[in-house]
Order: C-alpha cells, then sequence, then structure tokens
C-alpha cells in the first residue's frame, strides 16, 4: 500500500460509526487524508467510534443512507475524490428479524450513494463493500471465485448479493467509458471474511458475544454453531485492501480495476467456529466457553471460504495478520479496554504496528 498517496486525499466514509467504518476512518486520518463520514448514530454502547475519539477526525453527518437528499448533501460538502461505502445492516439474524429494512438498506443504499456520486465531478474512485457471503453458497469444499453466481439464502446474504448487481448495473450505465455521458469515477465491490478486531460490540458476533459472556456473572460464553467453518480475519486485513484496491481505481482508471474482489484470509485460517472461539478465550484469559443447541435457531452457512487469488496477484495485497495474530490482537484489545486503559492511543498503536508488519510483509 502506498501510505502517500492518501496524503491530503479528500475521502468520504458511508458507516464511519460502525466497527470496521471507525478503524478505516482512524487510519485514513492517519495517513493524511481529509475524512467526510455519513451515517446513523452509533448503536448503543459502548462503541468504537466513541472509545477511539474518532468523531474529531470526522467530518461527520448522521444521516441515514436510505435518504437520498441527505446522502446527496453530504457527497457536496465533502467532494470526495474516493468513496467508501460501507454503510449497512450487517447482521445474518437481525436481517430474519427485519428482511424489508435489510433488504432496503443493502441493496437501495449503494444505488442511492453511486447515484449521489455521479452528481459530483470529483468523485475518481467508489468502493462498494458488500460481503462473502454474496455468493450463492453450495457448502462446497472449494473457496470462492469472484465470478461465482450470487446468491444468498437469508435476507442478508441475499441482499448482498443484490448489492453486487446493483453495484455493477449502475457501473455499466454511468462509470465506463463507453457509457453514455460517462462519469470518470470507477467502481468496485470488495468482499471480505469474517473480520474480527477490538472495539467490536454488535450482537450475535462471535467475538462481542464471548467478550460479554466473559464478563457476565456466570462467566459463561455461550456458542450456537461451533462446527460451521468461517474465514476469519482482523479488519485491518480487508480494510488494507480496499485502500489499495481504490488507489488502483484512481491511478489506473482503464487497467481494469472496475470489478468484484475477494480480500480473504490465507485458506488455513477458515477455521471452524469452536476452535476460534476457544483460542480466543484463551488469549483473552477469562470466561468459560458453553455450547447450547437453539432447536427454532434460523439457518447459517456451515462453511464459507473466499479464494483471493485474484487480489494477491493483481494489487498485490495479501493478508499481514495470521489468525493467531488476529485473534490475539483482539483478545489483546479487549484487555486494555478493560484495564481502563487510553483506547484511542492503543486502537492508533495497533494500526502502526499493522502498517509496520505490511512493510514487513512487503519487503
Amino acid at each position: 500500500m502506498n501510505s502517500t498517496f492518501w496524503r491530503g486525499r479528500r475521502v468520504l466514509v458511508t458507516g464511519h460509526t460502525g466497527f470496521k467504518g471507525a478503524w478505516l476512518s482512524l487510519w485514513l486520518k492517519r495517513l493524511g487524508a481529509e475524512v467526510s463520514g455519513l451515517a446513523l448514530a452509533p448503536d448503543g454502547a459502548p462503541h468504537l467510534y466513541g472509545l477511539a475519539g474518532v468523531d474529531g477526525d470526522v467530518r461527520s453527518t448522521i444521516a441515514d443512507i436510505q435518504d437520498g437528499a441527505r446522502v446527496e448533501s453530504a457527497m457536496r460538502a465533502a467532494r470526495p475524490e474516493i468513496v467508501l461505502h460501507l454503510a449497512a445492516q450487517s447482521l445474518v439474524r437481525k436481517s430474519y428479524r427485519d428482511p424489508v429494512e435489510t433488504f432496503a438498506v443493502n441493496t437501495l443504499g449503494p444505488a442511492i450513494v453511486l447515484n449521489a456520486a455521479r452528481q459530483s465531478g470529483d468523485v475518481r474512485a467508489i468502493v462498494i463493500v458488500t460481503s462473502d457471503k454474496c455468493y450463492e453458497n453450495r457448502e462446497w469444499l472449494w473457496p470462492y471465485r469472484e465470478n461465482e453466481p450470487m446468491g444468498g439464502h437469508d435476507p442478508y446474504s441475499a441482499s448482498k448479493g443484490a448489492a453486487e448487481l446493483v453495484a455493477q448495473a449502475m457501473r455499466r450505465s454511468y462509470f465506463r467509458a463507453d457509457a453514455a455521458d460517462a462519469h470518470p469515477a470507477r467502481v468496485a465491490t470488495a468482499r471480505a471474511g469474517n473480520v474480527i478486531g477490538g472495539g467490536d460490540f454488535s450482537e450475535d458476533r462471535l467475538i462481542p458475544d464471548l467478550v460479554r459472556g466473559a464478563a457476565s456473572a456466570s462467566g459463561e460464553a455461550v456458542l450456537r454453531n461451533p462446527k460451521a467453518v468461517r474465514p476469519w480475519q482482523h479488519a485491518l486485513d480487508p480494510l488494507c485492501g480496499y485502500l489499495m484496491l481504490a488507489e488502483r481505481l484512481c491511478t489506473q482508471p482503464e487497467g481494469g480495476f472496475d470489478e468484484g474482489w475477494n480480500f480473504g484470509p490465507d485458506n488455513g485460517d477458515a477455521r471452524a467456529v469452536g476452535a476460534v472461539a476457544q483460542d480466543f478465550m484463551q488469549a483473552l484469559g477469562a470466561g468459560t466457553l458453553v455450547h447450547r443447541v437453539d432447536p427454532n435457531a434460523p439457518h447459517e452457512a456451515h462453511l464459507l471460504q473466499l479464494d483471493s487469488a485474484k487480489a494477491r496477484a493483481k494489487l498485490g495485497w495479501r493478508p499481514a495478520l495470521a489468525l493467531p495474530d488476529a485473534i490475539g490482537w483482539t483478545a489483546d484489545w479487549y484487555k486494555a479496554w478493560r484495564g481502563g486503559a487510553d483506547m484511542r492511543a492503543h486502537t492508533l498503536g495497533q494500526i502502526d504496528a499493522y502498517m509496520a508488519r505490511l512493510e514487513d510483509v512487503s519487503a
């Protein structure tokens, strides 16, 4: 990654108050970018956005991504060269409870952002972040490549597959050199695996559930699907991929980078939920794992892996943190938080350590 590329760049991050958005906003500010954000207010407390003091680094607009007028207003005010769209309803179980809202946010949201971007003459690169769950999951042993069919069993997964189709249609219609009234920006989509990292307090996610369980009166952390295999990675690894992709879209607009990209971990880091939970609890040094079967639980995929060969070959991207490191860094963050540490300093320290790791990986 070319860190100097970001110095002075105007960047709009949607979803900047969320877990990945907060990490990304902090990192961009660290790189010297001028960061604007558009998102809903943080959901509940605690949250990384507040603990790490992200608000002081971002020109923030608190608004719903479905509000087209507010999105267009924020785009005009920010005049971004680069748009990184992370705003989403990101929880599978919540999608079962509220499928209409999930489809609205995850499918209409990208269309609204892309439509607002095409009204701006400043935008040069747009990365729409979707999910590894966008693929039609056949529960097979092979990792999914970018040319696999979109699909999704549950509302969340289907909404992410639909977001990919929306981005593709908008790209073909407005953001290619051969499109009518072609816009100079280039549009790509990015699909990451199951991200972990400090500062995630969402419901129905493995690491936050383990942290809450360990801190409860019983000290019990409950697992609901320990045999499911997922592609685990620290949040900073796919975020690095998004930044590298956006840079290429800007610097090589006709280089063919405006397509879908996987940013998943090494194949050996696709592991069962139970194994990851056990390693995390050991690193955290607190709590007891308990497995309780819920016969009424909604369907969730049992096997899912990503093939990131294209990102390695064409972008030079590769994960900088193996799974043991990702688990260790995540546990260290939560231990620091529980110990009353300065979480802005701690989070920035991990970003700095990650950038140093990148130099080692690329050496």
